[in-house]
């Protein structure tokens, strides 16, 4: 084995919790985030074997991981490997001129700023903290801090959205000129409360997701950035503003992830960390490594996985190794009802099969 190239690294705390979130996040703790970086570095040092000698990315999620005490921050940052990409997360009411300056001079060169929405209403459904002038804010402070890629991320079919409600995000968004922009469809997970609260409404907007995700395509394509995959985009040109980190997700490559709840797939292995913070910092001070969920990949799961991430790309998607994961006769059928384009050795969605996505791709699986 080379090792693995990319690097993921969560951070769990929030200054609240947002309704709909089903990550592993703690709300404040304070006095806990110099000792829970502790942890994640000695985690490192144990996991470090599964690392290639030179990483394509290192991404910073959570939670906010711009919410973390600044000398633990920049403690972490300063002992993390090197790496082509190096992206952290943050809320935008925590992004201070100091924390900006902090990032730049860590060598964070990507930012991954949640906006969700610039709709004070809508913000409150959410139960987000940040308000639309602390986004433009934040833009403004990573920009005179040097950071020259900045990615958006923007949530529709928030209970109570109307159709020029996202306009405006959209418009709100794109005066910002990020370099990238990610456009989720709200997914309340069963069992928050946020779907108690909202599930009604959740249900009732259903029908119109399909034509708002065409309204998010249409107007970011028209503004020059590249759908490259099925919620994100990317200013169009050189160079190239995809997000290296996640790419690697999509396209099947090995991944190590650190921390509370964090995953990681190694060749035939996935393993989780216990979601527990105190049980992860327990067993790091003990030398020993966090308690974990393992699970085996067998050759025709990593094969699923594969054309099930690679077909929400907008390159076609190479086939060797993956023929056994097709059922040859719905992608002859797709093909010809102009959803699908098979070439020889690959796969690709039509735009038309795109804007369908997961139902395709779920038919074209054996």
């Amino acid at each position: 084995m080379n090792g693995a190239r990319h690097l993921y690294v969560h951070l769990p705390f929030c200054s609240s919790r947002c309704g709909y979130c089903d990550f592993v996040t703690v709300v404040g703790r304070n006095g806990e985030h110099g000792g829970y970086v502790d942890a994640l570095l000695r985690e490192l040092d144990l996991e470090r074997p599964l690392l290639a000698a030179e990483l394509e990315s290192v991404y910073l999620g959570g939670g906010t991981p711009t919410l973390t005490e600044p000398r633990a921050l920049e403690q972490l940052l300063g002992s993390l490997p090197a790496a082509h990409e190096l992206t952290v997360e943050a809320n935008p009411e925590t992004v201070t001129p100091q924390v900006a300056a902090l990032l730049v001079g860590c060598g964070v060169g990507r930012v991954s700023l949640g906006a969700q929405t610039f709709s004070a209403r809508l913000l409150r459904t959410l139960g987000r903290v940040a308000q639309p002038d602390d986004v433009r804010s934040a833009v403004y402070r990573l920009r005179d801090a040097g950071i020259d890629n900045i990615s958006l991320d923007l949530i529709y079919g928030i209970p109570g959205q109307e159709p020029a409600d996202l306009a405006r995000d959209l418009a709100e968004a794109l005066a910002l000129e990020p370099e990238h922009i990610s456009a989720y469809e709200l997914e309340a997970k069963a069992g928050t409360r946020f779907t108690h609260a909202h599930g009604s409404e959740l249900e009732r907007q259903a029908e119109s997701m399909e034509s708002y995700f065409e309204r998010v395509v249409e107007t970011l394509s028209a503004a020059g950035y590249r759908w490259y995959e099925t919620a994100n985009f990317c200013r169009a040109g050189d160079p190239d503003l995809r997000a290296h980190h996640n790419l690697g997700y999509w396209l099947g490559r090995d991944y190590l992830g650190l921390g509370v709840g964090a995953v990681s797939t190694i060749e035939n292995r996935r393993w989780r960390n216990a979601p527990s913070l105190a049980r992860y910092v327990a067993a790091l001070a003990r030398g020993e490594r966090p308690p974990r969920e393992l699970e085996e990949l067998p050759a025709e799961v990593r094969a699923t996985e594969r054309v099930m991430l690679g077909l929400r790309l907008d390159e076609p998607l190479l086939l060797t190794g993956l023929e056994q994961a097709l059922d040859a006769d719905e992608v002859e059928q797709l093909a010809s009802l102009g959803l699908a384009e098979r070439t020889e050795g690959s796969l690709a969605l039509t735009r038309r099969g795109r804007f369908l996505g997961g139902g395709v791709t779920a038919r074209l699986l054996v």
